[in-house]
């Protein structure tokens, strides 16, 4: 496990190598972010913003998601994964937004979490990129960064990795931090070819060190 300077220097690194790192998932207000977020679910951001293109074009508010017949939601996001349950989830979460938060989405993660299809990670996405609220989202990215580096232990739960990180991260540096693990596990650590090599964390990387042990035992 990595002691607290160990952590500072991934992250400074992290951040330098992703100084701009943010959301990738297009959206113009609070309500299309929980609804791209909610596509998003075991799926790409780049499918999601292919999808939302249009279909923030033709639904600009809860009401318009619930003027449609359920099938006619499901045909407009049919290429996105899980799209008959996703359809099912955002119907019900217009009409839970307009009966019990007056047709605005709530700021409260705990509330966020009361939507259909809103768990705790989306709810973390929403209040940290829509409403400031520092928070750090869990995704298969920042576990996946999280646990190689040894920040978390391979065993820990999605709870646990965030609950870890919240404590190792300045609070100030949550929302920051989470947008740069993301970058740094999309476009680096990648889930099948990490680029250890090339990594400026590899000094300290449990995971990389192991990794290039491997490369230099099958090549020699």
């Amino acid at each position: 496990m990595l002691n607290n300077t160990q952590i500072r220097y991934c992250l400074d690194q992290i951040g330098e190598m992703f100084p701009d790192a943010h959301c990738e998932l297009n959206h113009s207000n609070s309500f299309e972010l929980v609804i791209a977020v909610a596509l998003s679910a075991q799926c790409t951001d780049v499918l999601v913003n292919k999808v939302t293109k249009e279909l923030f074009k033709k639904y600009k508010n809860p009401e318009d998601y619930l003027k449609v017949p359920l099938e006619e939601l499901q045909n407009d996001i049919r290429s996105i994964g899980l799209y008959r349950n996703k359809a099912k989830n955002i119907q019900s979460l217009c009409r839970m937004v307009l009966e019990e938060y007056h047709g605005e989405i709530p700021r409260d993660r705990d509330e966020l979490t009361k939507l259909p299809g809103v768990g705790r990670k989306t709810a973390n996405v929403v209040v940290s990129v829509a409403f400031n609220v520092p928070a750090i989202a869990v995704d298969t990215h920042v576990e996946r960064v999280s646990k190689r580096l040894g920040i978390c232990r391979w065993k820990d739960s999605v709870l646990e990795v965030e609950k870890t990180l919240m404590k190792k991260v300045p609070k100030g540096e949550w929302s920051e931090t989470h947008h740069r693990l993301i970058f740094f596990g999309r476009y680096h650590c990648k889930a099948q070819n990490p680029q250890c090599p090339s990594c400026p964390l590899l000094d300290v990387c449990r995971e990389g060190k192991k990794r290039m042990k491997g490369r230099v035992a099958i090549n020699g």
